[in-house]
């Protein structure tokens, strides 16, 4: 597998299936604490995960790292297209995993509007290096909930992030993007 080429023409078209994603993903290079500071805007990579389009439905933007102890796993963009930081919440995941109605676009508004109730300046999160599928590499350890986030480089301001969530064992897949002007 040609992994630059693959990987760009995987993400593009943003659907493949589980095994490819993680063939790709044990082909990419890990990435250290310092490469994944600053603001990310995230993309869901669809392979018939439950969660699959559930991220597009919410309105999520991203995440944000501080620095390794202050970490903002959720950011979501309000109807005026302003950015703003969730609190998981470990009820409302148990219910997303259980109810595929959520991702309908019908209830973008009643999702916006759940968010909006759980908005947060708190870190969420940390950032540590850990070993998953072999390699050590930079890893989103949520506050509150039993999932990790392991990363892995696809080029300089792109990675492609693995969320595995100890009660679901299917792996859930994800692109961030590096954010030229964080502020925004």
């Amino acid at each position: 597998m040609e992994t630059s080429l693959s990987c760009q023409s995987i993400i593009k078209a943003g659907k493949t299936t589980t095994e490819t994603a993680l063939q790709l993903f044990d082909l990419l290079d890990p990435v250290n604490l310092d490469f994944m500071l600053g603001r990310w805007q995230g993309s869901g990579l669809h392979t018939d995960h439950p969660m699959d389009g559930l991220l597009e439905a919410s309105n999520w933007y991203g995440k944000e790292f501080i620095d390794p102890e202050n970490v903002h796993p959720l950011l979501f963009l309000d109807s005026q297209g302003n950015i703003f930081k969730v609190a998981p919440n470990p009820t409302a995941m148990n219910w997303v995993l259980k109810l595929p109605i959520l991702k309908n676009d019908f209830l973008k508004p009643l999702m916006m509007l759940t968010n909006s109730l759980l908005k947060t300046q708190t870190s969420q999160a940390r950032l540590r290096m850990m070993e998953y599928r072999e390699k050590v590499s930079a890893t989103m350890i949520y506050d509150y909930l039993p999932i990790n986030d392991s990363f892995r480089k696809v080029d300089d301001n792109t990675v492609l992030g693995i969320m595995d969530f100890k009660s679901v064992p299917q792996p859930f897949f994800f692109v961030l993007r590096r954010c030229e002007h964080p502020g925004v």
